[in-house]
């Protein structure tokens, strides 16, 4: 019994309870993931539009995501924290329903990009938040956790969606906006503001100052602009995938099974990773993270209709995603000076908002256009140049880093 609790003690030591409510309605919100994983299979089957047109769409969730993550981060600097989530978390709901019941295709772009914009705008928040309550030795470990608590819900989600779907695609958008309003309703009761005080200064800052002292750290711009790439190669997963799984005769809920395997994964290794993670060189951990992706994506090409390959594919691209996710936003928050710190959560968070809306159209325009096979094979050849490009990234930070036991490069 005191093994047991020295090990949960030596697991949450540095992490307030205020952490634990966030990381709770992270976990209510992503058990409750429906409509993104399946909105292109939803438009394709449910609305008659194209693969092209489908995926035009779904890249306007991107794009809303893109300008929510720089608005996000910026406004949750001036305003605080606690606002941006919670007009993030009561918002984000009435735009998912409403999409739900849009029928024109006009009206179903403008709510996904609306859904984009409020889904992700409190987002920055969450991680400035993070970074406010957990000291820097503890931050590895609260950003593995909390992407723990996102998988462990996606663990399950992506399998009640597919058979949700098969009944009604309605329920989607119905439990996806309940759960992202419980979350909501944690916020507005258990979390209070957490922006430091000497960060309230950044209101009075003019926007052209702050932009000024984040471009003096070229790291996080190269580091941000790598990540788009890295959400490139992602998001295939949830766009051309199923697509392609679906012209080899596999269904939505074989999609939903193989696509699960990702969250059990996460949720059986990443604590494991975030406690180990923070003695890990940063760079070479992309690296390896970049190259993990790139293979994983690039073997489906042999897939084709082998539902237990694609369980194999999607093992191996998830093992970049645990090392990526326990690495990339501590990294940032350590770069980041206190009255910056929802400004640079929000510049890394927009290039995967950007991707989002890169992602859906170049991958689809490459499905169509050249097939399948080209299309991994393109996501394998960007994984290894990716890996490559973290790999010089660690170099240079070692020759300039103030602090390498900071950066750990």
């Amino acid at each position: 019994m005191l093994t047991i609790r020295a090990r949960f003690a030596a697991l949450t030591a540095g992490l307030p309870p205020t952490y634990w409510f966030l990381w709770l309605g992270i976990l209510i919100n992503r058990l409750g993931s429906f409509v993104i994983p399946f909105l292109t299979l939803y438009l394709t089957s449910q609305r008659g539009v194209s693969v092209s047109q489908a995926a035009l769409t779904v890249s306007l969730f991107g794009a809303g995501s893109f300008a929510a993550q720089l608005a996000g981060g910026e406004l949750a600097d001036r305003l605080g924290r606690r606002p941006v989530l919670l007009m993030s978390l009561f918002i984000a709901p009435v735009a998912m329903i409403a999409l739900g019941f849009a029928r024109a295709l006009p009206l179903i772009a403008f709510f996904t990009l609306v859904l984009g914009f409020f889904t992700d705008l409190f987002r920055p928040a969450l991680s400035a938040a993070v970074a406010d309550l957990v000291p820097p030795s503890a931050r590895i470990r609260a950003f593995g956790y909390q992407n723990w608590a996102v998988n462990l819900g996606f663990s399950l989600a992506p399998i009640l969606a597919g058979f949700m779907a098969h009944y009604n695609y309605l329920l989607l958008f119905i439990g996806d906006a309940l759960t992202t309003f419980i979350f909501g309703l944690i916020v507005l009761a258990r979390i209070p503001e957490t922006r430091p005080a000497e960060a309230s200064r950044a209101a009075h800052t003019s926007l052209n100052e702050r932009i000024h002292q984040v471009r003096r750290e070229p790291l996080l711009l190269a580091f941000s602009a790598l990540a788009l790439f890295i959400g490139v190669i992602y998001m295939q997963g949830y766009v051309t995938m199923p697509l392609d799984m679906q012209a080899h005769g596999l269904t939505s809920a074989d999609f939903g099974m193989a696509i699960a395997v990702n969250g059990i994964l996460i949720v059986a290794f990443s604590i494991q990773v975030s406690n180990a993670a923070s003695n890990w060189p940063r760079f070479r951990a992309t690296a390896a993270a970049a190259l993990f992706l790139g293979t994983g994506f690039g073997l489906n090409m042999f897939a084709r209709d082998l539902l237990p390959f694609y369980f194999l594919t999607v093992a191996v691209w998830t093992l970049g995603e645990i090392t990526a996710s326990a690495v990339a936003p501590a990294l940032i928050a350590d770069l980041s000076p206190i009255e910056l710190r929802g400004l640079y959560q929000g510049i890394f968070g927009s290039a995967w908002g950007l991707s989002f809306f890169i992602g859906p159209v170049l991958g689809g325009w490459v499905y169509e256009r050249f097939g399948s096979t080209a299309l991994w094979l393109g996501c394998f050849i960007l994984g290894c140049v990716l890996a490559l490009c973290y790999l010089w990234m660690g170099n240079l930070a070692r020759h300039r880093a103030d602090n390498p036991q900071t950066l750990q490069t």
